[in-house]
């Protein structure tokens, strides 16, 4: 009896058991990639059939070029000029004798708002008067002293003495006068001898009474305002419009805004004013626009709102607003399928060996694929398809949420 060979029992089992391991890997391998193939054959295509679509209203079409309306988001809020704003202060220092005006009181301008009293005006119309009273001497002086120098009855230099104490008292009446209207005083009245201990503070522009920052009694100077007025009629809108809009916004285009604390309320208007320099914190550029329809509505400055800037048409691929549906937060379009009919007349011929033609004819396949929308006008809405598209796909344009939940339904199922 010849002995055996233990050695070669054990490689031999080795050799085998490697074998047999490998070929299991490799068709589970292959398993797991036709399960993965069929399960993306069948998330990548719905199939409907002509009794189905003509049932929900599912129409064909293709994807077209449209002209739609650009529009340049945009977001700010409500300003008043610079002239429609104003601080209401006094050319001289005092005490404040009486308020005239309430906060939230309309004025119009010339209307006073405040009473003043100072000492010193008493003084400046004192020298008003006596000035007033000298110079009437002067004037008469340099009238004699003329007409002597005239008839060559009296020496030059007296003369030139009275004419230069003339010109010089009289701009300094003149420069009293101007400072007494200032005031708010009237010169005549001072020459009458009526002086006046307090002077009046006019609104310098009509508007609303904003804050009001003295009370009766307050010692007020020249760099105190006492209280500011608004003009609310020439409200407008400054908004922020970024680099990259910034050379499609042009003056005269139309803008739809929104009031975003105001329930959304829409108003319109129109660009005027464009700056020509970027805000430093965020790279922007301040566009102005003027409001149209502001009788409609209470617009106050500080307001703010959304807004859309229509820059004018271009041509963009669009499709119907029927045919867009959104699903797990991306927007998608569905496409015919052909190359998904031909793989099912194949798999079924090979299965049941029968001719699949009538079948085939009877169902339409279809894929989903992803875009990006952008602006909707007139039942449109601009597309940006994300995978390229044959040129004359045909596309579902009327029934698209019924594709998608059939869709939903075939996932669920399987």
């Amino acid at each position: 009896m010849k002995s055996i060979n233990i050695k070669s029992i054990i490689t031999y089992a080795v050799v085998v058991s490697a074998i047999s391991f490998s070929s299991c890997k490799s068709n589970g391998k292959a398993d797991v990639k036709e399960v993965t193939r069929k399960e993306e054959e069948h998330t990548a295509a719905i199939e409907v059939s002509p009794e189905q679509m003509k049932a929900v209203g599912i129409e064909l079409g293709t994807i077209e070029m449209k002209n739609l309306n650009s529009v340049v988001k945009s977001s700010g809020q409500l300003e008043v000029p610079p002239q429609n704003k104003a601080d209401v202060n006094s050319l001289v220092s005092g005490i404040i004798k009486k308020i005239m005006v309430l906060e939230g009181n309309y004025v119009r301008q010339g209307q006073t708002v405040a009473i003043l009293e100072n000492t010193d005006i008493v003084r400046l119309q004192q020298d008003y008067l006596t000035l007033k009273k000298e110079f009437v001497y002067t004037q008469q002086e340099y009238q004699r002293q003329k007409e002597l120098n005239n008839e060559n009855a009296g020496t030059g230099k007296i003369f030139q003495q009275a004419a230069s104490k003339y010109e010089t008292d009289k701009a300094r009446l003149h420069g009293m006068e101007t400072q007494l209207q200032q005031l708010n005083i009237s010169p005549a009245s001072v020459a009458n001898g009526n002086f006046a201990s307090q002077i009046p503070i006019y609104a310098p522009i009509s508007g609303v009474i904003g804050h009001i920052r003295i009370k009766t009694g307050s010692y007020i100077d020249m760099q105190t305002s006492l209280m500011d007025i608004i003009d609310n009629s020439q409200v407008h809108c400054d908004l922020q419009v970024y680099e990259k809009d910034l050379f499609k916004v042009k003056n005269g285009q139309k803008v739809a805004f929104i009031l975003t604390n105001q329930n959304n309320k829409q108003i319109t208007g129109t660009i005027y004013g464009i700056n020509q320099s970027f805000e430093n914190e965020n790279k922007s550029v301040i566009v102005h626009a003027k409001i149209n329809n502001m009788s409609s509505i209470r617009l106050l400055p500080g307001m703010y709102v959304s807004a859309l800037i229509n820059v004018g048409n271009q041509t963009v691929q669009a499709v119907p607003v029927d045919a867009v549906v959104n699903a797990e937060g991306k927007t998608f379009i569905f496409i015919v399928s052909s190359e998904e009919e031909k793989a099912v007349e194949k798999d079924e011929k090979e299965k049941t060996g029968k001719d699949t033609e009538a079948k085939a004819e009877k169902h339409i396949r279809f894929k989903r694929v992803e875009v990006i929308s952008g602006i909707t006008e007139l039942g449109y809405i601009e597309i940006t398809p994300l995978e390229e598209i044959p040129k004359d796909a045909m596309i579902v344009t009327k029934g698209a949420f019924y594709v998608l939940s059939k869709a939903a339904g075939g996932e669920e199922k399987e």
